[in-house]
């Protein structure tokens, strides 16, 4: 019998489990609208992430204007064609992947690090990256929801971050990190994209989870394409 009155039901759980799962990277996006109300859940969900500190560093912009879009599509362009360019290997079949959605998403945000972040320095002093990766937590937190209410969310990452900046108009220690997709799908993909296109596949647990020390010959030096 389990005597831990913090734990969850059994459903419950099996829900967060399944919504970590099935969690994907969404690239195709059907235009219709999202549920009312639905993006302040989102926004709200990613707000209650924890963050070092508790310095809270997200900051959310929520694009609305068309041509707004078109300027930040051509950002992600250039990078795509440089991205490519800049590959070892497989530049053609590089060139052939669908890496945004953000013509056809019902909703776009980008997410920034707050401006004067050097003022926080508790959790930060040797690892100032941690706002980078408080980030990470907040995003992930509004993708699990997305996830559990049957809408897609992609993560862009190709851009350059001043020209997005500048686009923008944050302050020059803002620092934009994300444009997320976000709307209907037509179907999940059953598989993270990039493995079902054979890019890479998820490692074993053995080859991430070591005791004690770093174990030898494992999780030593990505794959370069």
């Amino acid at each position: 019998m389990n005597t831990n009155t913090a734990r969850y039901p059994d459903a419950d759980i099996a829900a967060i489990e399944r919504a970590i799962r099935e969690r994907r990277d969404m690239r195709h996006f059907l235009p219709d609208p999202l549920p009312e109300g639905l993006i302040e859940r989102l926004v709200e969900a990613a707000h209650l992430a924890p963050s070092v500190g508790f310095m809270q560093p997200w900051r959310f912009i929520r694009i609305a204007d068309r041509d707004l879009r078109e300027r930040m599509h051509a950002l992600v362009e250039a990078e795509r064609l440089a991205t490519a360019k800049a590959l070892p290997s497989r530049n053609e079949e590089f060139l052939h992947v669908k890496i945004e959605g953000i013509r056809e998403c019902a909703e776009v945000l980008v997410v920034a690090l707050m401006p004067e972040r050097e003022r926080h320095i508790v959790g930060r002093r040797c690892l100032p990256e941690m706002d980078v990766a408080s980030v990470g937590c907040a995003i992930q937190n509004m993708w699990l929801l997305a996830r559990a209410e049957g809408i897609g969310l992609g993560w862009v990452s190709f851009f350059e971050p001043e020209a997005l900046a500048r686009l923008l108009g944050m302050p020059a220690d803002a620092r934009p990190v994300a444009i997320l997709c976000i709307g209907r799908v037509p179907a999940f993909y059953p598989r993270p994209m990039f493995e079902d296109a054979g890019w890479g596949k998820r490692l074993p647990l053995e080859e991430v989870l070591f005791e004690n020390t770093w174990k030898v010959g494992a999780g030593g030096t990505a794959t370069a394409y």
